[in-house]
């Protein structure tokens, strides 16, 4: 068994642990919050893959599975959440109210891998994307009213063949019968990532609904942020807008983004309403940055390596379609990127799946 491998077990264990601990004692020692306790937190599973598109390059493929808790008023010492965790509340709420009308806490695991377009080209290729990898552990704190949600986030990780990137993408290729990528001998050196994220939603119901999403609605999902990191530095801001029945009670759907598809936290008015709302939406959105540092395209920070030009300016327009029984969702989305860097030949395009729900 592969360190990899056992690392990868480890968070895995680590999640279903946290969730387990919510299940066995947020029900027992939280009645005063019922009916916001009874729901025992939501998993999900998010692929982003190139070959959805017909490509095998740029940004080729993401994975993350996250586990969101059960509500919370308190983040730094609710019986819903483990004492690890509550003692990273004690930290989070060091700047942010302790006290709150709806909050939760997610904790994901995560892997993203960038090639460049040659896949059998065995030296480094000057002007294309570095190979590089990062996986990453990361938890957040999110905080919402029935119209606005606000998501922290914090993601810690590695970039470099300690991320265990190409052995991910050849086992998957083996496993396709896929011609495996020669290059990742050039791919970015070993370096500890660390990224904190801040973004926040609102929500308008243009039907003007304010206690009930059944029936036929649009909403639109305006959001900005900022993220600071070694591994990414940015400022954001974009739209979303879904039509569709039924509606759920959350924050709209998107490919991986730090804080971009946080499982909102219940609201607690009318929070069995939604139990068997069956719906299913189309979406659009948009989202545009602002670059200062990007690890994937300006390389390693303390050491050299292989870098491009990277654009300053960067946006995605994804559409889709999303099913929902309760609080149960699937979702697929197409990503069309602009180009990223100079001399990038062809502008990035990818497709997501989400699935979520309690188990």
């Amino acid at each position: 068994m592969n360190k990899y491998f056992q690392a990868t077990c480890f968070v895995a264990c680590l999640i279903a642990s946290v969730s387990s601990h919510a299940q066995a004692r947020c029900p027992d020692t939280a009645r005063a919050m019922n009916p916001m306790a009874k729901y025992e937190g939501v998993y999900k599973f998010t692929l982003d893959n190139d070959l959805f598109s017909n490509r095998d390059q740029d940004y080729t493929n993401g994975v993350k599975m996250a586990w969101a808790s059960p509500n919370v008023r308190n983040f730094a010492d609710d019986d819903c959440l483990p004492p690890w965790l509550q003692q990273a509340g004690k930290l989070f709420t060091q700047f942010y109210s302790p006290t709150v009308e709806q909050g939760n806490v997610t904790v994901t695991l995560g892997q993203a891998m960038f090639t460049p377009r040659d896949s059998q080209a065995t030296s480094l290729i000057a002007g294309d994307r570095p190979y590089a990898g990062w996986t990453y552990l990361g938890f957040g704190f999110n905080t919402r009213s029935a119209y606005r949600l606000d998501s922290y986030e914090v993601n810690l990780g590695v970039v470099g063949p300690w991320s265990r990137a190409k052995q991910s993408q050849d086992a998957i290729h083996r496993l396709r019968d896929i011609e495996q990528f020669q290059g990742w001998s050039n791919q970015l050196g070993n370096e500890f990532g660390a990224q904190l994220v801040f973004e926040r939603k609102y929500r308008t119901d243009l039907f003007g609904r304010a206690t009930g999403r059944s029936g036929l609605g649009v909403d639109v999902i305006p959001h900005y942020g900022v993220s600071l990191g070694n591994v990414a530095t940015y400022i954001n801001a974009g739209v979303e807008a879904r039509f569709g029945w039924g509606l759920p009670d959350d924050f709209g759907t998107s490919p991986i983004r730090p804080a971009g598809d946080n499982a909102a936290p219940r609201v607690r008015d009318g929070v069995r309403q939604f139990d068997r709302e069956v719906g299913a939406h189309l979406f659009v959105s948009l989202d545009g940055r602002l670059v200062a540092r990007n690890i994937f395209l300006d390389g390693n920070t303390i050491r050299d390596s292989h870098s491009v030009k990277k654009e300053r300016a960067v946006a995605d327009v994804a559409v889709g379609v999303a099913g929902n029984i309760g609080v149960y969702k699937i979702a697929y989305v197409r990503v069309f990127r602009t180009r990223e860097f100079a001399g990038q030949l062809n502008a990035p395009k990818y497709g997501s799946i989400t699935i979520s729900g309690p188990l």
